[in-house]
């Protein structure tokens, strides 16, 4: 299993609802966990099926759920991540339902842009439903981080790149160019 990069078509493709969950998905749910936890600039959060050619409507993801972090442990608190369950989920046949209307700036990359950031704005708060690996029906609000990772997920379901959204709110975007002493990422503004 590999991951599509960008020009790639597949990428446009516009996924179609998951039918049946059958054992096929199980074990390609499973790899794509695998394979996404491999990444670390950008660290990987979620992959959708549209990232490795399939065109069923899936993705895996971090949906984080908050934790709090022992004030002991203070070196854990300088990850973007800090004071979050960092478990993958399984998630078939999402729909964000409803949208808040507030809304903030994340800056967003993509496993299948390497190298490439850009500042999008996403919903703060949606209501969502999808399926969980056993077929349930889960109804959620998911707020913050876990809202964004998601519509990023289904954007990709839809054909949609956060390139798209960053020209579309007229951005800019970014190259990664490494860290600094402290461990500090550091980008460089750069023309697509």
């Amino acid at each position: 299993m590999q991951i599509i990069h960008a020009p790639n078509p597949a990428l446009r493709i516009q996924t179609k609802p998951v039918k049946k969950i059958k054992p096929r998905l199980y074990q390609t749910l499973k790899d794509m966990i695998k394979l996404t936890k491999t990444f670390k600039e950008p660290e990987g959060v979620g992959l959708a099926a549209t990232q490795i050619g399939l065109e069923e409507r899936f993705f895996v993801a971090r949906l984080l759920t908050a934790k709090k972090i022992p004030p002991s442990e203070p070196a854990k608190r300088k990850s973007r991540w800090a004071g979050y369950d960092k478990e993958f989920v399984a998630i078939i046949n999402p729909k964000i339902l409803s949208s808040s209307k507030g809304t903030k700036s994340y800056f967003e990359g993509c496993l299948s842009i390497p190298t490439i950031w850009g500042q999008v704005r996403r919903h703060t708060s949606i209501n969502v439903d999808y399926q969980d690996i056993k077929g349930n029906v889960i109804k959620k609000t998911l707020t913050g981080i876990p809202a964004w990772i998601f519509q990023h997920e289904v954007d990709h379901l839809d054909g949609i790149l956060f390139t798209e959204r960053v020209l579309q709110q007229k951005g800019k975007f970014y190259k990664f160019k490494g860290k600094d002493k402290t461990g500090t990422d550091i980008f460089e503004e750069v023309t697509l």
